[in-house]
C-alpha cells in the first residue's frame, strides 16, 4: 500500500484563521495529493456541521461524510499545523489532520493519530517540529 502520509501533504505554517478555513485547506491538500475529488472537501464541511471533529489536545480530524465515498479515490492524510490556535467550536486547535480512507482503512490510521495524540509530551513534540519529515516522524507508524 502507498503511504497515507506524503510530505508534500504535511503544512507547518497553516494560513486559515477560521474552522471553515482550516477545513477546506486540510481538504485542498488531499485533493492535491490525488486521494479525493473537489466534491470532498464539502463532504468534510457537511460533517462537521452534524458533529464537532475536534478530538482534544489540540487535534481536529475533518472527515467527509459516508456519502462521499465515491469521492474518495485512496486513502491519505493531510496534516496542518498552526501557528496560531484556530477556534474549533469554543476548542484551541492547532493541528488539522484531514483524513480520507478508501474502503474503510481510515479507522487504522485514526488509530495510530490519536495514540500519538493522547501523549501530552507526543504533542508538544509535533507543536515544535521544525520541518515536515520531522513532524511526520514524531506521527509515527501512520503508514505502515
Amino acid at each position: 500500500m502507498a503511504d497515507v502520509l506524503s510530505l508534500d501533504s504535511i503544512r507547518l505554517g497553516g494560513t486559515a484563521r477560521t474552522r471553515e478555513e482550516a477545513i477546506t485547506e486540510a481538504g485542498e491538500l488531499l485533493v492535491a495529493a490525488g486521494a479525493v475529488t473537489q466534491d470532498y472537501i464539502q463532504a468534510m464541511h457537511d460533517r462537521e456541521q452534524s458533529v464537532s471533529t475536534f478530538m482534544g489536545n489540540y487535534l481536529a480530524i475533518p472527515h467527509g461524510t459516508n456519502e462521499a465515498k465515491d469521492s474518495i479515490l485512496g486513502s491519505a492524510l493531510s496534516v496542518v499545523r498552526y501557528d496560531e490556535p484556530i477556534d474549533w467550536g469554543g476548542n484551541e486547535t492547532r493541528f488539522v489532520i484531514g483524513i480520507a480512507g478508501k474502503d474503510g482503512g481510515h479507522l487504522e490510521i485514526l488509530s495510530s493519530v490519536a495514540i500519538v495524540f493522547s501523549d501530552e509530551d507526543n504533542v508538544e513534540a509535533l507543536l515544535k517540529a521544525e520541518t515536515p519529515e520531522e513532524l511526520a516522524k514524531l506521527l509515527g507508524d501512520v503508514n505502515e
